[in-house]
């Protein structure tokens, strides 16, 4: 009998309640194994980081710039705009208020108060550093989409393909085992509670944060069609909780494309802008990323500057487009620049994939629901002539 499909969050949950049962009592032997997984897990991650970020950003970028037109660039600026301020708006709420809700953590890392040590690794070194992959995709893609040459461009799809089936077929399965054996060292350390108390504070900060973003943007969209934002973000409600199911834009673009055209938004314009915001516009994502890394730099008492922050952020809005249509897509494709702007190791790595991963139907369903705003705004900007309306009836 075909067993059931378990959902990736429902893996992670309890891969964490058994990584904290287990704790309790493994002896060190035991635990020395999962540490051992671990170790060589991370390498392989590592190893795959940069060629995530070439393997997505390029292509992504290739597709844009064949797309050439005004209506393209309007589009593109607007959605990164939205990624963006929901970056810098997590930011400054993180900054103003977790350090009243998180007590920093005594050590620095989270890694140093280990007890767990492998009993060997296998070295993987990346084949170049993140920002020499960030740099050579947007040389490929902005040269691809200038020169529109076909082949190099069906190598880099093909070349997308090889590393979402990597993430779906070895790094997603395999995810769940790592989530056991960083909270499995965390309880052995007696850190575990510490960080359970963050993430449940952390968790209904961000949920209040998107409620407040998906309002924010449908009343700047309401501010050019002058329309009452609610009734607006109310049509939109069917592609909110589609996504909170699939777990993916792409997946939700139907119900998405449909709600946007029965919001008034003409059938050409929501064709162009939907597709199109499902893999650019990831205000949501970008805000869990943020918010994230801010809580778990005040938990380990670690220092941070806005500056360091607004690169960062900045970056993020272009890292994560075109992340791929798995579970937690955006946060792998964010993970090298985690590491090389903000000093992110491989246990803070890990618990941002947890908490990640524990509200990514929540991204997910605020980024969607957000593309609706900015369809509005585009063919308000664009005026198409009205056409019957046969996606909807």
């Amino acid at each position: 009998m075909k067993l059931p499909k378990v959902n990736l969050l429902v893996k992670i949950l309890i891969a964490i309640a058994l990584g904290i049962g287990c704790g309790y009592f493994f002896p060190v032997w035991l635990g020395r194994v999962f540490a051992t997984f671990n170790a060589i897990f991370s390498q392989f991650l590592g190893f795959l980081i940069p060629l995530i970020i070439l393997g997505f950003v390029a292509p992504a970028i290739a597709d844009i710039g064949n797309k050439a037109g005004k209506m393209l660039v309007v589009t593109a600026a607007i959605a990164y705009l939205f990624t963006t301020f929901a970056g810098f708006m997590s930011f400054t709420v993180g900054d103003t208020f977790f350090s009243k809700l998180i007590t920093p953590q005594p050590m620095n890392q989270l890694e140093e108060a280990s007890s767990l040590q492998a009993y060997f690794t296998i070295e993987m070194p990346p084949l170049m550093t993140v920002m020499t992959a960030l740099v050579f995709a947007f040389t490929l893609g902005i040269s691809l989409a200038y020169l529109k040459g076909e082949t190099i461009k069906a190598v880099l799809n093909e070349f997308r393909d090889i590393i979402s089936l990597a993430i779906a077929k070895v790094i997603i399965p395999l995810l769940p085992i790592y989530i056991f054996g960083i909270f499995l060292d965390m309880t052995i350390t007696g850190q575990v509670a510490t960080v359970l108390a963050a993430f449940a504070k952390i968790i209904l900060v961000i949920f209040a944060m998107h409620i407040f973003l998906l309002v924010l943007q449908y009343v700047i969209a309401a501010l050019f069609v002058r329309r009452n934002p609610f009734k607006l973000l109310l049509t939109m409600l069917p592609a909110y909780f589609t996504a909170l199911g699939t777990q993916s834009s792409a997946a939700t673009i139907p119900v998405t494309l449909r709600q946007t055209i029965k919001m008034g938004v003409s059938e050409d314009t929501a064709g162009f802008v939907v597709p199109l915001c499902a893999t650019i516009h990831m205000s949501g994502s970008a805000m869990k990323i943020v918010a994230c890394a801010v809580a778990l730099m005040i938990m380990q008492g670690l220092p941070y500057t806005t500056g360091m922050f607004a690169g960062f952020i900045c970056m993020i809005g272009i890292s994560i487009i075109a992340a791929p249509g798995v579970p937690g897509g955006a946060i792998m494709a964010s993970l090298g620049i985690l590491a090389s702007m903000l000093g992110f190791t491989e246990s803070d790595q890990a618990l941002m994939i947890a908490l990640y991963i524990a509200m990514d139907s929540f991204g997910t369903a605020c980024n969607v629901t957000g593309d609706g705003s900015i369809a509005l705004i585009i063919d308000k900007l664009f005026p198409t002539k009205p056409i019957k309306n046969n996606i909807i009836e």
